[in-house]
């Protein structure tokens, strides 16, 4: 019997770099999430995501390799991570390879030693019954019995799970219970952080969440893969997704960068809104302008963040200038807020939460349609459609068709010819009267008659 009314578990899989925590993370969790790539050291940060293992909800993290030498500061880091992550931990599947015991093993073995009541030991890339004879030399570990799998292939993954369902069930039964909340999805405000490389990205997102989750470091590309953190702001739930900095294409030659750019962008597409940070020194990149114009284009709503202002009272002109440059580099984003933070520092951070609440309460608003008609009245009575050719052109009714994104329709009695610049003003009109100005809008035209 599954308990209920508790937190969610959180299963940590743990292991020396490609071994296949990764793999392991993306067959567990259902779908590709986790990169994957035969470069030890892919994954740096930890990757959280909510799912659920033999039917029990449980939050899956996905740690960074630890490794017995350091090649570089990163290696340092990223193994202090996730060693400490055993600290937060009710189930760890500490991951081995059959066939191989390395130094790597022996380090995270010692620091579960006083876990092992919340260890699994799962041996991997075992595809073959053949193999199984060598896990048995795991057993010297004292972690309890080796399981040996494939999570590329998927052998043994249904004893896996059934085997972490029976641990869940044990340690949930010891949690103490928690009162249910209502509406706790539709609480929740799914924000991504996207921008070039080195544009403060997980420096805010820490900011936000008042964690390290994310990995900090002037090196450009520090972060690979989205990592999703929670943060509350006003009562709301708000999921952090931090990206990895968008290259232009031509810059993008590792298999790695490859799949850490397009899921920046599909996390875009995925979020109820986005922030796209700006370095204030270096201004917005070609490559900023595009990924973000197909976000529009779908009607995602987007916050622009100018960064790096770390002077608590920043100099007027000089913001001016800065914020002036942005807006004519990037018309297509004239109804965008665009807001001078302080990742760094914190500085403007508050009002940044509170511009992207607003946003997301405009995208989810709608209006009546009597009352969008009586306002398309008045409108038509004091600026009517223009005439071409001898031959005028009416707004039979207005309707909104959708939220997130806010949509609109228009029937009207000529389709053909009718002047985009009036279109617009019908889009000014409803973005001024119903306060729609910090998020896209799409009027389209039909013909119909009342």
């Amino acid at each position: 019997m599954i308990p209920t009314n508790h937190r969610r578990p959180r299963v940590v899989i743990a292991g020396r770099p490609n071994v296949g925590k990764s793999t392991l993370f993306n067959r567990l969790y259902g779908r590709r999430r986790a990169i994957t790539d035969p470069t030890p050291g892919v994954t740096r940060d930890a990757l959280e995501e909510r799912c659920s293992l033999a039917g029990i909800p449980v939050t899956l993290v996905d740690t960074g390799g630890v490794k017995a030498e350091y090649d570089d500061d990163f290696d340092d880091i990223v193994a202090d991570r996730s060693l400490s992550s055993f600290d937060t931990a009710d189930l760890v599947l500490f991951l081995v390879e059959i066939g191989q015991l390395t130094p790597e093993d022996e380090l995270i073995v010692d620091a579960l030693r006083s876990r092992t009541d919340k260890v699994l030991l799962v041996v991997n890339k075992a595809d073959i019954p053949e193999k199984d004879y060598l896990a048995s030399e795991f057993y010297s570990l004292g972690l309890g019995d080796p399981l040996p799998v494939s999570s590329a292939h998927g052998r043994n993954m249904d004893r896996l799970t059934e085997i972490v369902r029976e641990r869940l069930e044990d340690i949930m039964a010891t949690f103490p219970e928690e009162e249910e909340e209502d509406n706790e999805e539709s609480n929740e405000l799914v924000l991504a952080l996207v921008g070039k490389p080195n544009a403060g990205k997980s420096t805010l997102s820490n900011q936000l969440t008042g964690t390290q989750a994310s990995l900090v470091s002037d090196v450009a590309g520090t972060t690979r893969d989205i990592v999703v953190t929670e943060s509350e702001h006003k009562g709301r739930t708000i999921r952090v997704v931090d990206t990895a900095g968008m290259r232009r294409k031509a810059k993008v030659a590792e298999n790695v960068e490859y799949y850490s750019v397009n899921r920046a962008i599909r996390a875009m597409f995925e979020a109820d809104v986005t922030v796209l940070l700006i370095d204030a020194d270096e201004g917005l990149s070609e490559q900023d302008k595009k990924i973000t114009a197909q976000a529009v284009k779908k009607g995602r709503t987007v916050v622009m963040a100018l960064n790096k202002w770390d002077e608590k009272n920043p100099d007027p002109k000089r913001l001016k200038a800065a914020m002036d440059r942005v807006r004519f580099q990037f018309p297509v984003l004239d109804w965008a807020p665009l807001l001078p933070i302080s990742a760094l520092k914190g500085y403007g951070i508050r009002d940044l939460l509170d511009t992207i609440l607003r946003a997301d309460r405009q995208q989810s608003r709608r209006i009546d349609t009597g009352e969008l008609n009586r306002a398309l009245a008045e409108w038509t009575d004091l600026t009517p459609p223009p005439t071409r050719k001898g031959k005028s052109f009416k707004i039979r009714y207005i309707t909104q068709v959708s939220t997130k994104p806010v949509r609109f329709i228009a029937f009207v009695n000529r389709k053909i010819g009718f002047p985009d610049s009036y279109r617009r003003f019908l889009m000014n009109q409803i973005r001024r009267e119903f306060g729609f100005d910090f998020v896209p809008l799409e009027l389209e035209l039909r013909e119909g008659r009342k």
